[in-house]
């Protein structure tokens, strides 16, 4: 099936699933990079190929810091997924971005510290451009759907990326507001990462959940109150994906797919035959 999932989503907390998907296929690979974080569902959503995969696993097991992202976008790629929409709840680190909205962000601020961001290194080294790490068309597609559904967007914004999965200091909040960054989470600074050098367009839906801890007037952040957000606005996330869909894949192809064209800097006799299969998977 892998030509016909030109799109995959990734969940994130309170979304382990995707309603309406059909002649659903299940995928569990071994990668070079170990198993994804569970089965990936292949299906139909609207008539289009569609691949869901659940980044904490469906019983959420994995921290942010445990999820296997290698495996997970290594997997993606080797169905011939050309587009990513990732989907996660943040903290809000601006007034005007209140719990229940949804961020279309356009940049990242990675403070991640434990876990692999690249497929390379071990006799492969790489470098992509990574200016603008989210998919602009893809963005716009949702964003366009979304106006029309009963949630409040904001258009661009920073997703500033920390470890966890302890939530911030007051002391982190202050620091990252004063960076300018929009939203704070853990997930999908790592997925665009890894998406961009797989040679597939990323884009994201941020779900904001609370204000994190810096806001005076709102208590500090649990998962409790995390979940409880996530839930409400479980219906209208659906919504939005099953209408952004047919859109996104319209597109076509991923701007990126050529990324790796002149970005390995390694003399091609010094790769090993088993990395050789990893550029390989990468650029077919």
């Amino acid at each position: 099936m892998g030509n016909q999932v030109p799109l995959a989503v990734l969940g994130g907390s309170g979304v382990y699933g995707l309603e309406g998907l059909e002649e659903i296929q299940e995928h569990f690979p071994e990668t070079p990079f170990g198993k994804p974080s569970d089965t990936i569902l292949l299906g139909k959503l609207n008539g289009v190929g569609v691949a869901f995969l659940p980044r904490h696993g469906r019983n959420h097991i994995y921290t942010p810091s445990e999820v296997p992202y290698r495996a997970n976008l290594f997997a993606l790629r080797a169905l011939g997924v050309q587009r990513v929409l990732s989907v996660s709840a943040v903290g809000s680190l601006a007034e005007d971005c209140a719990p229940g909205d949804f961020v279309l962000v356009d940049q990242f601020v990675d403070r991640s510290l434990r876990r692999g961001t690249t497929f390379f290194g071990e006799g492969i080294a790489a470098h992509v451009p990574f200016g603008d790490p989210v998919c602009s068309a893809t963005a716009d597609v949702i964003g366009a759907v979304a106006e029309k559904l009963a949630v409040k967007v904001h258009f661009g914004g920073t997703y500033l990326c920390i470890e966890g999965p302890q939530f911030s200091t007051r002391a982190e909040s202050e620091l990252y507001r004063s960076m300018g960054a929009t939203v704070v989470g853990m997930t999908q600074a790592t997925e665009a990462r890894l998406a961009r050098e797989a040679g597939m367009a990323f884009a994201c839906i941020a779900m904001v959940t609370d204000y994190d801890c810096w806001h005076p007037d709102h208590d500090e952040v649990d998962v409790e109150a995390v979940v409880a957000v996530a839930q409400k606005n479980a219906a209208t996330v659906r919504d939005l994906v099953l209408r952004s869909v047919p859109k996104i894949v319209a597109l076509g192809p991923s701007p990126w797919r050529e990324v790796l064209r002149g970005a390995v800097m390694t003399v091609d006799r010094e790769i090993s035959a088993e990395r050789r299969k990893v550029l390989n998977a990468l650029t077919a």
